[in-house]
């Protein structure tokens, strides 16, 4: 059958970021409030269409840094040693009201961030708890987000909760040097559960791999020194970490 263009309708190609990181030990999600349409007013998660040109990885860091000032390369940049992996493509017909438009989602994992700065065309960027947005068990979310960004971010918790168990990802959200307490909170943040303490240091210590001392000790979460760990060289916990049924 010979080709006809007109079989093919133009379409755009968008990326949206799901980034996440735990404050107040808490998982929370970056968040822009769009500042025209369509859904002017709501939040999104930051993001824009790829231009002529333009690589996917370039894409997105350019619409991180033009929508919340956050730098994903370069000097300055303010997620030096973030996890950042292709999520998923999304692409119903019918997901934007201007065209066709496919997005390719990118997951972003990283310590403890600055506030957000707003920028190009986003009306407001913050830090949104993850369990505001997409509600819980005892109910729904406080808002909708646009487009079907709460699709595209519950796959990046999903993907997030999921790989902590077999990977040493969990890592990627903590400093350098950390506490197993720490590393806990993050575990607890992540997958919304609370975990006991004696227990997962047995675990988390005993994994091959996964936690390396350092020789010193901290006192930043109060009470005793605790001892300070880095991240070791395992990318792969055998066994994993497995979530907690709740």
């Amino acid at each position: 059958m010979p080709y006809d263009p007109s079989d093919f309708p133009p379409f755009a190609v968008t990326v949206d970021l799901v980034v996440l990181t735990v404050r107040r030990h808490a998982l929370c999600a970056l968040t822009v409030r769009r500042g025209e349409e369509p859904y002017r007013g709501r939040w999104a998660l930051p993001g824009g269409f790829v231009r002529t040109g333009e690589c996917l990885d370039s894409a997105a860091a350019r619409e991180l840094s033009e929508e919340t000032g956050l730098r994903a390369h370069g000097e300055g940049s303010r997620l030096a040693g973030a996890h950042l992996e292709q999520l998923a493509t999304y692409g119903d017909p019918d997901r934007d009201p201007r065209m066709r438009v496919v997005s390719v989602a990118h997951l972003v994992l990283a310590p403890d961030l600055p506030a957000p700065v707003a920028g190009g065309d986003a009306g407001g960027a913050e830090w949104k708890p993850v369990r505001s947005l997409l509600g819980d068990a005892s109910g729904g979310p406080d808002e909708e987000l646009a487009f079907d960004h709460a699709r595209i971010l519950a796959d990046g918790v999903e993907r997030a909760r999921s790989k902590i168990e077999y990977s040493s990802l969990a890592a990627a959200f903590c400093p350098a040097e950390f506490t197993v307490g720490e590393l806990r909170r993050i575990y607890e943040a992540v997958w919304g559960v609370s975990l006991d303490p004696r227990n997962f240091h047995r675990k988390v210590t005993g994994t091959p791999g996964f936690l390396v001392p350092v020789g010193g000790t901290t006192t930043r979460q109060g009470g005793r020194p605790a001892q300070l760990f880095r991240a070791g060289g395992a990318t792969i916990l055998n066994p994993p970490m497995l979530r907690p049924e709740v």
